[in-house]
């Protein structure tokens, strides 16, 4: 089973951008559609972005135009560019299957300040 783990996150000023980095213990080429989930406090997660193994993306609304997802399968690597960082992107971010999420990682703490 793939075990996933996220980096990348951290504390930034409102506009500010980051990188997410999603690496997978094992191969991700096989799996078809790969997700960026979040969750804020007092929140259920919430799929933000998704990718299929061609590399075809998809955004929720709140992350259109500002978030770009990635995947880069021969280093079983999930990315997420997130630009115009605003306060309520304020989240643990976790890579995952989608659908069907596996075990979670412990997540990347993204903190946006205002």
């Amino acid at each position: 089973q793939v075990q996933l783990v996220e980096s990348g996150g951290g504390l930034v000023q409102a506009g500010g951008s980051l990188r997410l980095s999603c690496a997978a213990s094992g191969s991700i080429f096989s799996i078809n559609t790969m997700g960026w989930y979040r969750q804020a406090p007092g929140k259920q997660r919430e799929l933000v972005a998704t990718i299929t193994r061609a590399g075809s993306t998809n955004y929720a609304d709140s992350a259109k135009g500002r978030f770009t997802i990635s995947r880069d399968n021969a280093k079983n690597m999930v990315y997420l560019q997130m630009n115009s960082l605003k306060p309520e992107d304020t989240a643990v971010y976790y890579c995952n299957k989608v659908p069907y999420p596996v075990g979670w990682g412990q997540g990347t703490q993204v903190t946006v300040s205002s």
